[in-house]
């Protein structure tokens, strides 16, 4: 193989990189998006039905934030938007995967708190929902029970909350890609 050859191949791997994720559509980016969400999702109602682990209020507030995301990024999947559309779709996905985050943070510093300060258990999330108001029980999950302080698995050394923050972090980078990327063409 002569040098130039070596050259060659060696542009045509750097151009075929991580470059090539600038030239990525809206709707590709969205597929991807959609389908981190739908993995997510996957992975919280298999632990959920399969391993038996009742979700607490704050899991099943951060499944909604992912579907909230999961919406925009089906949304922006089935319409195939431009370079505005993209954007539109892109902060609506990272408002739901930012909202995630949140949620998962809050976990993971409640199961981080000594027994003597986790807050007490309060009423289940259906009661309140029946009984509250919607503002009123977005309030009372936010200031969390003490159900949501349990460690109820861990894998390699980390609870579910934590890798749901690790995984909400990656995936609001598709957002934050698209955003790059549109401002890129």
């Amino acid at each position: 193989m002569t040098q130039a050859e070596h050259d060659s191949g060696q542009q045509a791997v750097r151009k075929g990189g991580l470059s090539c994720l600038a030239h990525w559509s809206g709707r590709q980016w969205c597929l991807l998006g959609a389908l981190g969400c739908a993995i997510l999702l996957g992975v919280a109602f298999i632990l959920q039905f399969a391993f038996g682990m009742a979700p607490c209020s704050l899991c099943i507030f951060q499944r909604v934030a992912v579907a909230v995301a999961g919406v925009f990024f089906l949304l922006g999947a089935l319409h195939g938007p431009g370079r505005i559309g993209t954007r539109i779709y892109a902060l609506g996905a990272l408002a739901g995967t930012i909202g995630a985050i949140v949620l998962a943070g809050r976990h993971v510093w409640l199961q981080s708190l000594p027994p003597d300060q986790v807050p007490s258990c309060g009423p289940g999330l259906n009661y309140m929902l029946e009984v509250l108001p919607v503002w009123d029980v977005i309030t009372q999950v936010l200031n969390a029970s003490g159900e949501c302080a349990q460690i109820s698995g861990q894998l390699l050394g980390l609870s579910i909350p934590e890798w749901s923050l690790m995984g909400f972090c990656v995936l609001a980078l598709v957002p934050l890609a698209m955003l790059w990327s549109s401002f890129r063409r």
